[in-house]
């Protein structure tokens, strides 16, 4: 299994064409990818404001709030509040969504596949084993608290709070130690048979 640490220092953020937050993309595929042409794409966003979220046709996502008191998405006239106790919800990028904050910034984790190529599942993990579906083909894990520690046969992983581990081939079981949670994305091809397959150097 292969592995890298992706530290939160590191990401670029940059402002929404709106002004209403930042965004800072954690990884995407293909590497270089736009908004147009990425099978998957990992990202956090700062919410600073309530406003529209952008169209994504054709790809499902999942956002999820890590930081603030919380967000509510109006989904195609549904509203869904995202607090501390219900911090997720996945909907397609098709549906017209606009988001309006329950009390201050919040920072989100955004997990967007694109339908028919790629599908995900999102979960909070705390200290102990997990395992990995069989399908899946890349995993992440995003601390939420730090440290957060990581063991891969002989090596061991330090996250701290935002930092995110990215594994290719995850066919191991994770050993997670740490005092905190951290958010474990699976991503998985619909079709393994017919997409190009993500080079080990590419990372």
């Amino acid at each position: 299994m292969q592995a890298r640490v992706i530290r939160n220092a590191d990401l670029v953020r940059v402002p929404w064409k709106n002004g209403g937050g930042t965004t800072a993309e954690i990884a995407a595929f293909p590497e270089g990818s736009g908004f147009d042409t990425f099978g998957w794409r990992i990202s956090m966003a700062d919410v600073a404001s309530d406003g529209p979220f952008s169209l994504f046709p054709g790809i499902d996502r999942t956002l999820i709030v890590i930081e603030g008191e919380g967000i509510e998405l109006d989904v195609e006239g549904i509203a869904y509040p995202l607090d501390r106790t219900s911090p997720k919800l996945s909907f397609s990028g098709d549906d017209i969504t606009t988001g309006r904050l329950l009390s201050g910034p919040i920072r989100d984790l955004n997990v967007m596949t694109r339908r028919g190529q790629f599908r995900h599942r999102t979960r909070f993990v705390e200290s102990g084993v997990a395992l990995l579906a069989e399908e899946t083909s890349t995993a992440f894990l995003v601390a939420l608290d730090g440290p957060f520690d990581v063991t891969l046969g002989a090596a061991i992983h330090s996250l701290q709070a935002l930092d995110t581990l990215k594994l290719e081939a995850p066919q191991d079981l994770i050993l997670l130690s740490g005092t905190g949670r951290a958010i474990l994305v699976e991503i998985a091809p619909e079709h393994p048979e017919s997409l190009p397959h993500e080079s080990p150097t590419s990372s």
